[in-house]
């Protein structure tokens, strides 16, 4: 029997504000537990919730980018929700009225493109951070009323693949608004995952199941793809898929049960009375959604009509922030667009992936990865040459010219110097001289080896293969 696989995802992000969403306690959820707590998010007698104006602007903004209809008038609900990392027993959120819906992202697989609808964007405030012990569980009220929005997405999404591509292209165009630092790791962006499985052909939903807090976009992936396995095997065993409550346990690469659902949860949701509707100034919206930055897509699109540079690598280039700003410095100081962006997407990605290292992480300038490249043009160095010179550039913050130097590296371009090596080759291996005339592809290829080898790698290639083919060609005669 053949199964369609249903998914949709919610993720919770962490705003970058300087406050909380309701008080004017830092927003510092990193530093010393319990050290930023403030009597509204805790929910003293007698305070009252103030909403912070940067949450607001940066939640229209990420809803702008999603393409959502945005409502201007805000309106706050309570979400009554009796956990321990909510101390006033209700958490304020956006139910009924959230700031954007019925929004869209598009992602690309397999170089295929399909648009994933996003249901709604909502701001809230966060919950304290539980930390859990063998026998006992600890609470830092800091990240207590941290600003967030949700953003829910429709049930468009049909495979692990998909869904790990959705969170990629989401988190990087928020990381590109500047809104969070979107640190799946740290918890500033955080995943929960629906898994539904229904046979091809029915139009009603299987039942649902839920997996919290994925850490990673990679462990999207792999957790709902085994979902989906344990899911199929249930229902061709007959037995029923139950409502429940999963993690994703990375050292089994399964799903772990946390709680089973009997019924949905009923929040008893009411009018927050405490923050009356609030009309945001349409010019204010205007201005504030109207000056996005450049988003990827349309990084992608300038980089190949202004660079030259192919589909594949603009994409790449614009995958990453960070990446994307060290080559928009590179580009400053060389015209050589393709062949840098070549140094970037294969060198540097490789080195920094071989030794665990991030974009953050590289000592290397721009300006000396492209005094690199501008010296293979011109010849100064060869591409061999120019890998060794590489290395020691992305470990240290020397110049090109102080690590050419120390590496003693010159490259041979004298065409009389490059002759006498070249006639030396001659005398030593006639028989390849012989066989390139005979046909055998192979013997110029030996005769530039044995010359690179002679010079010890430095002469011009370009040179040397010039030169060889013109003194070939004598022996015609």
């Amino acid at each position: 029997m053949n199964f369609e696989t249903v998914i949709g995802i919610e993720i919770h992000l962490q705003l970058k504000t300087k406050t909380k969403m309701f008080s004017p306690a830092l927003n510092v959820s990193k530093e010393i537990p319990n050290t930023h707590v403030h009597p509204i998010d805790m929910g003293f007698p007698g305070t009252l919730p103030r909403v912070n104006k940067k949450a607001v602007e940066l939640s229209l903004i990420a809803c702008q980018a999603l393409h959502c209809e945005i409502d201007d008038c805000l309106h706050f609900d309570r979400k009554n929700y009796f956990y321990a990392d909510l101390p006033k027993g209700f958490q304020i959120t956006q139910n009924e009225r959230p700031i954007g819906k019925n929004g869209y992202i598009t992602i690309t697989i397999e170089g295929k493109e399909k648009e994933i609808g996003i249901e709604r964007v909502h701001m809230e405030e966060d919950t304290a951070k539980q930390l859990h012990y063998s026998t006992f569980t600890l609470l830092d009220y800091n990240r207590c009323g941290v600003p967030l929005i949700e953003i829910v997405s429709k049930p468009h999404i049909r495979s692990g693949q998909e869904a790990a591509a959705y969170v990629e292209q989401l988190r990087n165009i928020l990381l590109y608004l500047d809104v969070s630092d979107c640190k799946m790791e740290e918890g500033s962006l955080r995943c929960d995952v629906n898994v539904s499985i229904r046979p091809y052909g029915q139009k009603e939903f299987g039942t649902k199941v839920e997996i919290k807090n994925l850490n990673s976009i990679s462990n999207v992936e792999k957790a709902i793809d085994y979902e989906v396995k344990r899911q199929k095997a249930l229902y061709l065993k007959g037995q029923p898929i139950e409502m429940e409550t999963r993690r994703f346990d990375e050292a089994s690469k399964t799903t772990i049960l946390m709680r089973k659902k009997t019924s949905a949860v009923d929040y008893k949701y009411f009018t927050e009375d405490n923050i009356m509707p609030i009309q945001l100034d349409k010019e204010w919206v205007k201005q504030v959604t109207s000056n996005l930055p450049e988003l990827p897509h349309q990084k992608e699109i300038r980089y190949q009509k202004e660079y030259g540079l192919s589909s594949y690598d603009a994409k790449v280039l614009t995958s990453n922030k960070s990446m994307m700003l060290y080559f928009e410095q590179l580009v400053k100081f060389y015209h050589n667009y393709k062949i840098m962006a070549n140094w970037v997407i294969v060198e540097m990605l490789g080195y920094l992936n071989k030794n665990n290292q991030t974009f953050e992480q590289i000592k290397m300038k721009p300006q000396e990865l492209a005094q690199m490249v501008q010296y293979i043009d011109e010849g100064k160095i060869s591409s061999k040459q120019a890998k060794d010179v590489f290395e020691h550039l992305m470990c240290s913050e020397k110049t090109v010219d102080e690590i050419i130097k120390e590496l003693n590296i010159v490259q041979i371009s004298d065409d009389h110097l490059l002759l006498e090596v070249i006639h030396a080759v001659f005398n030593e291996f006639p028989s390849s001289i012989e066989d390139y005339f005979a046909g055998k592809d192979r013997a110029f290829g030996f005769m530039i080896g044995q010359i690179m080898k002679k010079t010890k790698g430095q002469a011009n290639p370009n040179k040397v293969n010039q030169l060889l083919r013109q003194e070939l060609e004598k022996f015609k005669k």
